[in-house]
């Protein structure tokens, strides 16, 4: 019995015999073997056993994977700009690792062990209540000072850190926030036309914050369905958010325009993230598919095949060629864009594996401060592999290793969390578990951590979000002055 092998036929052949296109739970190969049965029994019934042959119409089909739709003017324009912004930053990444490919193997060690010594000593400094339902999601600002939360409430909250004191609640949008992201060179006190900040929601809405104001600088719609993560371009101007309508959507932050509707997933889109060039987006679907795209060209760059339960979490590598993704399967995968294919399966958490976080230094090309007039710091050379003139060889030693330290420090190690409650830390060259924190709630929404080294934040379902650190930074909380003017 030849029968569709496409699921949108097999749909339109159920329609036209009168049966349900789908059931509750139904996935497509079972939506075909109902169709079958379905098929047979009516051939039964009228006494024809003999059916249409339909193989050629769908060898034709089968051949079409791929479908392209036009772009407008402006999304050519902004891939044009994008290639303009990635390119020179990917030359600068590049040359910065050959650098560190230099640095002496007792040097690296030196590094590793210095670095996961202070990650092995984070504890727990304290919880705050903050909102009336689950966070979903916190992010540290650029500049490690403040805490961006997201609500299953609407609401988008701003605190202090470590002091956990409220600076403003920003009221927007009418149903569950699932994601907030801050702009790369976010500024307070610079006026309220400037966006530093971008949330979506259960309403479809993707506003635009300027945090001058508690009400949204700019809504942008255009999604059918609960917008879910949210991500800002490395360069500011635009905004990528991810749907329940099968969508992940790319924003042009300056004229609120839709530039981009992709499509590529089965299912709900969960997550969104940019490479830190700026030249690549990964999506996650609940399909359990993730993709990386190319938003010079619009193509798919590498397909993640390989968990079996739905993709929550998504991130790049500061390296800019590893991705981690976190899923319902209680794992992590680690892919790789060179081989392209998964390196490593982490059996991360005992429940879903909500979110995944590298650490960033502070001194990446992206990094910028966030206070009073402050402007973006330009990109940081390669280093250096000859001291300066003026400097006299011990103070240049000294200042060289310690850059080096930090840059190599950057993407070292990553943070996990899931719906067991815990909050861990891996290490990113041998993926290897340093430490586990507890925290007071059965689920974990969503876990960052600070450039600065100092704080890690985790997202609760019990509504409170959970500041780590090491032992010193409980010293900082005292001293923090929680009546500072912002």
């Amino acid at each position: 019995m030849a029968v569709p092998t496409d699921d949108g036929r097999v749909k339109a052949k159920l329609r036209e015999i009168g049966e349900p296109i789908t059931l509750f739970g139904e996935r497509a190969a079972d939506r075909r073997e109902r169709l079958i049965y379905v098929l047979s029994q009516i051939s039964a019934a009228k006494g024809d056993v003999e059916m249409e042959d339909e193989t050629s119409d769908e060898s034709e089909d089968e051949k079409v994977e791929e479908f392209y739709t036009p772009g407008s003017l402006p999304l050519l324009e902004s891939r044009r700009r994008i290639a303009e912004f990635s390119l020179p930053r990917a030359k600068d990444r590049v040359a910065q690792q050959r650098e560190e490919s230099k640095i002496p193997l007792n040097r690296i060690l030196d590094i590793r062990k210095r670095v996961f010594a202070e990650v092995k000593t984070f504890a727990n400094l304290g919880s705050q209540i903050g909102d009336e339902r689950p966070i979903a999601q916190v992010r540290f600002s650029p500049n490690s000072k403040y805490l961006a939360t997201g609500s299953w409430s609407g609401n988008v909250k701003l605190w202090n850190v470590p002091a956990c004191t409220p600076v403003k609640t920003f009221r927007g949008h009418s149903d569950k926030v699932g994601g907030v992201a801050w702009h790369p060179q976010a500024t307070l006190g610079l006026g309220e036309g400037l966006a530093n900040l971008v949330s979506g929601a259960g309403d479809t809405n993707v506003n635009l914050w300027s945090l001058e104001s508690e009400t949204p600088l700019a809504v942008m719609k255009g999604h059918q369905d609960r917008v879910c993560r949210v991500a800002f371009h490395p360069s500011g101007n635009y905004v990528a958010s991810a749907s329940f309508d099968t969508t992940w959507r790319l924003w042009d932050v300056n004229t609120q325009q839709e530039l981009l509707l992709q499509e590529g997933h089965s299912k709900e889109v969960y997550s969104v993230e940019f490479q830190d060039d700026g030249a690549l987006v990964a999506s996650g679907g609940l399909d359990a598919i993730g993709r990386v795209w190319d938003l010079r060209t619009g193509r798919t760059a590498m397909v993640l095949d390989g968990h079996v339960q739905c993709i929550f979490s998504i991130a790049f590598s500061p390296n800019g060629y590893q991705i981690c993704t976190g899923a319902g399967d209680d794992t992590m995968r680690l892919w790789d864009l060179r081989s392209l294919k998964s390196l490593y399966t982490i059996p991360a958490h005992r429940s879903n594996v909500s979110d995944v976080r590298f650490f960033r230094g502070a001194d990446l090309p992206s990094d910028s401060i966030l206070n009073g007039g402050a402007k973006m710091q330009s990109p940081s050379p390669a280093i250096k592999a000859e001291p300066d003139d003026d400097l006299q060889p011990s103070a240049f030693r000294e200042a060289f290793e310690s850059r080096q330290s930090e840059q190599y420090r950057s993407g070292l190690y990553l943070a996990s969390s899931g719906y067991d409650g815990l909050v861990k830390i891996w290490s990113a060259d041998d993926w290897q578990l340093l430490r586990t924190l507890t925290t007071d709630a059965g689920k974990v929404m969503s876990v960052d951590l600070s450039r600065d080294a100092k704080l890690l934040a985790s997202g609760t379902y019990n509504r409170n979000f959970q500041l780590y650190g090491p032992d010193d930074v409980v010293d900082l909380t005292i001293k923090e002055d929680p009546k500072e003017e912002v």
